[in-house]
């Protein structure tokens, strides 16, 4: 039931993407050079759940037929499998220093779990069964796939049916004996094309009005009637120039794009809610708790790598015993374990549901999500200030390995004298890639906005504050009776 990395390769080869970059079709996205990083994030899951040493991080027995599984497809069945998921995603930020994308599907998975289960107690319908089998069958084959819940949105200050544009929000447009037929948009989707399914979700709590948008469902990311445009990440093209110093991370990578669901049929097995709008804000709220949990794992494994870079390229430039230096150090750790302890937090504060799958602590999540819109920032400015200006003024590895132009790089960019110029190069790129390059999106602006923008964990943790029993503890401890 476990594929293996080159496994993961060779079936994401076998589907029909239909995917557009810089105005053109991608013929081979697999191979692209540009699209290969982020191909490579996701193989990293698959190979990492092979290793015998990462075993009981990477791999669970799977509660619908007790077999061994990526844990990337499991539901979650105590705040144990809670606090192993933050770990996992700890490790695999640790091991590509990049978006690794599986994180989405499993938070959606969970997410649809539960509120499909009180669903059908409400209104009868067979939506949990859907999500049950769709789920044995993902587990089965170990596929990867993409939670698709962002919308367009148009006007921010109208409800989806009152948009100008009825497509802003992704809808359902005809409703048929055997399945529904939807269209509409979703954006930023990370990994989208590195995924062989993708469970859509609405994207706020909805009326009465909004039933059309209130769809949740999974299809084949080669389905009919769906394309993507992939976006820019800064230093994109550099992975078309053949270095492998200056993209500062050749390896692994992220990617994320629109795609569009241009009428696209759903089968009446693969939906998981169809009109039923007051389950829409449940899904939502569970799907961003479970996601905003999933922060305090991968950013913290990514602020690892950034923070042993820093600590690298102090010692390559003779700073490492500089108190300032150690200062700093200090506080890029302290931000970054401050971030994994709201992830393990509000993982064993988590409580059954209905259907028996264990949610986080709400409160707590928005608590972490929070921190991680804000820590991320100042792990990454710490870190520029340690490596200094050559991060973003250093001339390219051609110049590097030019005949004539190399030995004066060689001899003017030397730290101490004991590392080669090329590795305190190599250092500053990684650097460069992480707080400025295109693992910024992923370690930087994504911190700010992936899972809900700041405001977002702000209403929530208003919500879920508990202000009035706060209240009620200070009016007691000073003797004030009403």
């Amino acid at each position: 039931m476990l594929m293996t990395g080159e496994q993961y390769v060779e079936s994401m080869r076998k589907l029909n993407l239909q995917v557009y970059m810089f105005g053109k079709k991608i013929e081979n996205p697999v191979d692209d050079p540009i699209l290969r990083p982020s191909l490579n994030s996701v193989k990293a899951t698959y190979d990492l759940a092979q290793m015998p040493e990462y075993e009981d991080l990477m791999t669970v027995n799977s509660s619908i037929n007790g077999e061994k599984i990526n844990r990337f497809t499991h539901i979650h069945q105590s705040t144990e499998d809670l606090i192993k998921k933050v770990k996992m995603q700890r490790l695999c930020g640790q091991k590509t220093a990049a978006c690794f994308q599986r994180c989405v599907g499993m938070d959606a998975f969970n997410a649809v779990y539960s509120t499909t289960y009180e669903t059908d107690e409400k209104h009868g319908t067979h939506y949990h069964e859907n999500f049950k089998k769709f789920l044995q069958y993902v587990q089965e084959k170990d596929l990867t796939v993409d939670g698709a819940m962002t919308d367009p949105k148009g006007d921010r200050s109208l409800a989806p049916h009152a948009q100008a544009d009825p497509d802003l929000y992704l809808r359902v447009v005809e409703r048929r004996e055997d399945g529904i037929v939807v269209r509409g948009a979703k954006a930023h989707q990370t990994g989208f094309v590195n995924s062989h399914e993708v469970i859509v979700m609405p994207t706020i709590a909805m009326g009465e009005d909004d039933r059309d948008y209130a769809v949740s469902f999974a299809v084949p990311t080669d389905a009919k009637g769906i394309f993507m445009i992939v976006g820019r990440q800064s230093c994109d093209t550099r992975k078309l120039e053949g270095s492998q110093i200056d993209v500062g991370n050749s390896e692994y990578g992220g990617t994320e794009a629109l795609v569009i669901f241009d009428d696209v049929f759903v089968p009446n097995e693969r939906i998981f809610l169809n009109g039923e709008y007051e389950f829409a804000g449940v899904l939502v709220e569970r799907f961003a708790g479970y996601h905003r949990q999933s922060y305090g794992g991968c950013k913290v494994g990514v602020g690892d790598v950034l923070i042993g870079a820093a600590a690298v390229i102090a010692e390559y430039n003779g700073a490492q015993r500089a108190s300032h230096v150690k200062d700093k150090l200090i506080e890029m750790t302290h931000l970054n374990e401050t971030l994994y302890c709201c992830g393990i937090a509000c993982s064993a504060e988590g409580a059954p549901t209905k259907s028996g799958n264990y949610l986080i602590d709400l409160l707590l999540a928005n608590v972490c999500k929070q921190n991680v819109t804000r820590f991320p920032y100042e792990i990454a400015r710490l870190a520029e200030d340690i490596a200094g200006g050559l991060m973003v003024t250093a001339p390219s590895e051609k110049d590097l390995k030019d005949p004539f132009l190399g030995k004066y790089v060689e001899k003017y960019f030397r730290g101490v004298n004991a590392v080669s110029t090329e590795n305190r190069l190599r250092m500053m790129r990684l650097i460069e890639n992480l707080t400025l390059g295109a693992a910024a999106v992923g370690y930087r602006t994504e911190s700010m906005h992936g899972a809900g923008s700041p405001q977002a964990q702000r209403i929530m943790i208003s919500r879920q504050g508990n202000l009035a029993m706060k209240k009620k503890l200070a009016k007691a401890i000073a003797k004030i009776e009403e």
